[in-house]
C-alpha cells in the first residue's frame, strides 16, 4: 500500500502541474475547451510518473502503449475539431455567467476538477505500474483484446461522424449510419469498453477494488453526467432525433427496433 500512496501522490502533483499548464495556455489562447484536449494527454502523464516512481517491465510498457494510443488518438481528435470551430457552447456559457469570478472559477471548476476525475480514472493505471505485480499472461491477453475492441470502435464511430459532419450533401441531420445504426453514443461505448479493458490488466492485484473506482467512474460520468445526457439534452424536441431514439439502443449496441 505504501508504494501505491507514493505513486499516487507523485501522479497527483505531476497532475496538478500539468493541468496548472494547461489552465494558462487556456487563458492565452482564451479557450477553455482546451481541457478536453488535457484530459488524454494526462493519462499519459499518470502513466509515465507510475513508470518512474516503479521501475520498467513488460507490463509498464503495455501500459503505456495503450494509454498512450488512446489519449493521443482521443486529444488530436478534439485537437483538430477546436481548429475548425469557436469555443464549445458550454465553456463559452460559463465565461459569459462566471463574469469577473470567471479565472478562478475556470481554474477550479473545469482544470482541477478534471484533475480529480483523472486521477481516479487513472487508477487501473497506477496499480498495474506498482513494482513487483506481474498478472497472469491469459489475463493481460483478454484485457488487450477487450482494450482493442473498444479503442476500434470508438476510433471508427468518430470518423464516421466527422465524415458525416464534413458532408455537404445529408438525407437526415442525425447521424444514424454505420457503427451509429446500432447504439446512439458508439464513441462513449468504445471510451467506456477501453477503460474496462485497462482495469483487466490490474484485476489480479490486491488493490483491484482500489483501481476498479476507474473504470465505475467513467462509465457514471458517461451514461449520468457529462456525456450521454448533455448531449442528448441537446436534441430535445427534435423531432427526427426523437424517432431515432425509439429504434436505436442508448449504450449497449443493439440490431434497431
Amino acid at each position: 500500500m505504501s508504494i501505491f500512496l507514493l505513486t499516487f501522490s507523485l501522479a497527483s502533483l505531476a497532475i496538478l502541474i500539468f493541468m496548472t499548464a494547461a489552465f494558462g495556455m487556456a487563458l492565452l489562447f482564451k479557450r477553455n475547451d482546451s481541457a478536453d484536449v488535457a484530459w488524454g494527454l494526462g493519462f499519459i502523464v499518470v502513466a509515465v510518473t507510475g513508470i518512474v516512481v516503479n521501475g520498467t517491465s513488460r507490463l509498464s510498457w503495455l501500459v503505456l502503449l495503450l494509454v498512450g494510443a488512446w489519449g493521443i488518438r482521443l486529444s488530436s481528435h478534439i485537437f483538430s475539431r477546436l481548429l475548425r470551430s469557436p469555443e464549445d457552447k458550454r465553456y463559452a456559457a460559463w465565461r459569459a455567467a462566471w463574469g469577473k469570478w470567471f479565472i478562478p472559477r475556470s481554474y477550479v471548476q473545469i482544470f482541477l476538477l478534471q484533475a480529480a476525475l483523472l486521477l481516479i480514472v487513472s487508477l487501473p493505471v497506477t496499480v498495474s505500474l506498482l513494482s513487483g505485480y506481474r498478472p497472469p499472461v491469459l489475463l493481460m491477453a483478454v484485457a488487450v483484446l477487450v482494450w482493442g475492441f473498444g479503442f476500434v470502435f470508438e476510433a471508427v464511430a468518430d470518423w464516421q461522424l466527422k465524415k458525416f459532419l464534413a458532408s455537404t450533401i445529408k438525407s437526415s441531420s442525425v447521424m444514424q449510419q454505420g457503427l451509429w445504426r446500432y447504439t446512439r453514443h458508439p464513441n462513449y461505448f468504445g471510451e467506456v469498453t477501453q477503460w474496462w479493458g485497462v482495469w483487466l490488466l490490474s484485476a489480479a492485484s490486491p488493490l483491484w477494488f482500489v483501481s476498479i473506482l476507474g473504470p465505475l467512474l467513467i462509465t457514471f460520468l458517461i451514461l449520468r453526467v457529462s456525456g450521454v445526457p448533455m448531449l442528448e439534452a441537446s436534441y430535445v424536441g427534435n423531432a427526427e432525433y426523437d424517432a431515432y431514439k425509439r429504434k436505436t439502443s442508448m449504450f449497449i449496441p443493439l440490431p434497431p427496433k
